[in-house]
């Protein structure tokens, strides 16, 4: 398959800004001469991490926290952005001890992944991590974070639940599966 040239940015203009997130109206014209505007978010490009955590070989710590953007609380893996000068797998350990109170001797990278990548420029690299041992640091949740321990063979009863929904929660549980020979 042939690649395809990038649209031709003709200008940027920033329209709002939060905290978090910038999102930018930019002016394109594509390699046919069709010219469009589309409207993206910009996080912070540091981009973020996720680990599913085994606390033995048959069992995975979820965390159940409250969602904004759903309103809702949902199950899904420790997560987080990445700090400056921090590395993923940096980040990675220092989320395992503020979500779920423990580090790891074994972190392996499953695969890096984008969300919405029509609107949303941000990665997220996925990690496994195998080998816990108790260590707590202060998180920046504003309540403590449910953990929920479950065991790899009761994997479609985790698939079935309502709120375990989330598509980066999901590609996790897939990718770690697929490593697994599972």
């Amino acid at each position: 398959m042939a690649s395809r040239q990038v649209p031709k940015i003709l200008s940027r203009k920033l329209v709002a800004q939060s905290r978090l997130l910038k999102i930018e109206a930019v002016d394109l014209r594509f390699s046919n001469g069709e010219q469009r505007q589309f409207e993206r978010m910009q996080g912070s490009g540091r981009g973020a991490v996720m680990v599913v955590p085994f606390i033995d070989d048959e069992t995975m710590i979820l965390i159940r926290e409250y969602a904004a953007g759903m309103h809702e609380y949902q199950l899904g893996f420790p997560k987080g952005l990445i700090d400056p000068g921090e590395s993923p797998e940096e980040a990675a350990q220092r989320e395992l001890k503020e979500e779920i109170g423990f580090g790891c001797e074994s972190l392996e990278r499953l695969t890096e992944v984008t969300m919405a990548p029509q609107f949303f420029q941000a990665k997220m690299t996925l990690f496994v991590a195998n080998n816990l041992y108790p260590e707590q640091l202060p998180g920046d949740e504003p309540e403590p974070l449910e953990k929920v321990h479950w065991k790899l063979a009761d994997i479609d009863q985790l698939l079935a639940q309502p709120d375990f929904t989330e598509a980066r929660s999901l590609t996790a549980l897939l990718m770690m599966l697929r490593n697994k020979g599972l």
